[in-house]
């Protein structure tokens, strides 16, 4: 990709037409300042997009956000919605660690309050939360119970004692997508995902001790618990080996698919069913199985972290602001064109970020908006925003997820120390425990974009506004 086929549009969005490449059924349309747009250059996740607009029954555009980077198949930060009547889904366009997301948590204990305990709190959450790759969960569970997680998401956890309703009621789809079919899991995944319900993962998952340093609009601010001065806890993880089985699983599958249907792409990691179809139907009802999973996987430790937090610190309550999905396929109604259409949006490193007044929403974020949490990297800061109308018009309803990365996991661990990185953290005020040195180094902070960047391109284009800013405190890595 040249950035001479990228037309302007203006200072933060940008537009690669049908006419670029002969499978193009839709424009990709970025959204990045130059500088950013140019250093997307120098991977492939342009092209990615570019090959992600040859899908049946696309609608709108190919959507790309601020953090862009290359994935599979689709580039990570990538936005497509297909026409559910028309059109395919593709696991690449949705990502192998399904149901990735963060949960947010605030409490109204001051920074000053907590400042003498936080290297020993620390420390107690990094015993209270599994991490590490393949490390077993808080929860082990049977097949059958296993079922009910899918099925029940955090609803599960309400009826066993790890959740309240408050919980449930701020996480996104009630922390449950209707329509998962546990007959559409493979025994494999079965297999993996039993032991790992509570646990926290590797690579850029983390639990993160924040502080709010900056509120720029008090009355959202207000509705979400957040206070100048006061902690927050951020938690990222996702749906573990289960969902990316299921990904595996159905990738493998899809290949033979796409021949069946006579559909042909310019990348076989692009690889499809329509949704219409048998094998569209039991993708779909397993990813929602593994979203479920994460979904309960996600309140499991908050659970772990809320008493862990409330042992600590007697008297002070930390409370869901909102837990939502990174990686997801999602059935939703959007005015393409001036009408509306009922589309599956596939959001890959792309977060929700809903409008006021949209009937998904918890009721108590229907006047401000769906609360959209955008981590920065490892010893950055982190952004708390709301959706907004443009947003429903310019990207179904979608926002950027996190900084992006611009060095490969490879090149981080050959340009970074990570026993250099922890110290240089811990003189500036950061607390880190980590399981792995070589992988505190994969997440180190220059493996980022500016964080402060993307947020200011999400703001020019009108697809969030800013709440907050947390800054950190104390990282747990697996």
């Amino acid at each position: 990709m040249d950035l001479k086929q990228i037309e302007k549009i203006n200072t933060y969005e940008w537009e690669i037409s049908r006419s670029v490449q002969p499978w193009m059924r839709v424009p990709v349309r970025i959204f990045s300042d130059e500088i950013m747009l140019k250093a997307a250059l120098q991977d492939r996740s342009l092209d990615q997009a570019v090959n992600a607009a040859s899908l049946p029954g696309l609608v709108g555009s190919v959507c790309v956000m601020p953090d862009v980077h290359q994935g599979y198949g689709f580039p990570i930060g990538g936005v497509a919605a297909t026409d559910v009547q028309e059109g395919v889904i593709s696991p690449g366009g949705i990502g192998y660690d399904i149901n990735c997301g963060v949960r947010l948590m605030a409490s109204d204990l001051p920074r000053q309050a907590a400042e003498h305990l936080l290297e020993d709190f620390t420390r107690l959450l990094y015993q209270a939360c599994p991490s590490g790759v393949g490390e077993k969960g808080i929860v082990q569970v049977q097949a059958k119970e296993l079922r009910r997680i899918c099925e029940q998401g955090s609803g599960w956890a309400l009826k066993n004692g790890f959740a309240d309703r408050e919980d449930i009621e701020t996480s996104e789809d009630g922390g449950c997508i209707a329509g998962a079919d546990w007959a559409a899991v493979s025994r494999r995944a079965s297999e993996r995902g039993a032991e790992q319900i509570g646990s926290l993962g590797s690579g850029n998952h983390f639990i993160e001790v924040d502080y709010v340093e900056q509120v720029f609009d008090e009355q959202a601010a207000a509705v979400m618990g957040l206070h100048k001065g006061s902690i927050a806890i951020q938690l990222h993880s996702g749906s573990r080996g289960f969902g990316h089985q299921v990904c595996t699983d159905f990738v493998h599958q899809f290949q033979a698919v796409a021949a069946k249907y006579h559909i042909q792409l310019p990348d076989r990691e692009l690889v499809c069913a329509p949704l219409n179809s048998t094998e569209g139907r039991a993708y779909l009802s397993a990813m929602r199985a593994a979203a479920n999973y994460a979904f309960c996987n996600r309140q499991v430790l908050a659970y772990a972290v809320r008493q862990t937090f409330e042992d600590c610190f007697p008297g002070y309550h930390l409370r869901n602001v909102y837990d939502l999905a990174h990686n997801i396929g999602k059935i939703e109604t959007h005015r393409i064109g001036g009408q509306s259409v009922r589309v599956c949006v596939h959001r890959k490193g792309a977060t929700r970020a809903f409008a006021p007044g949209h009937p998904d929403l918890p009721q108590q974020y229907q006047k401000i908006g769906q609360p959209v949490l955008v981590p920065g990297s490892m010893g950055t800061s982190s952004w708390v925003l709301v959706g907004t109308e443009s947003a429903m018009l310019k990207s179904f309803g979608s926002c950027s997820h996190g900084a992006g990365r611009v060095l490969s996991r490879t090149q981080a661990k050959k340009e970074v120390n990570g026993g250099q990185l922890r110290e240089e953290l811990a003189a500036r005020g950061i607390f880190v425990q980590a399981g792995s040195l070589r992988g505190l180094a994969e997440e180190a902070p220059r493996a980022y974009k500016n964080i402060d960047r993307v947020i200011e391109c999400i703001e020019g284009t009108g697809l969030g506004r800013s709440v907050a800013r947390l800054v950190p405190l104390a990282v747990i890595k697996g």
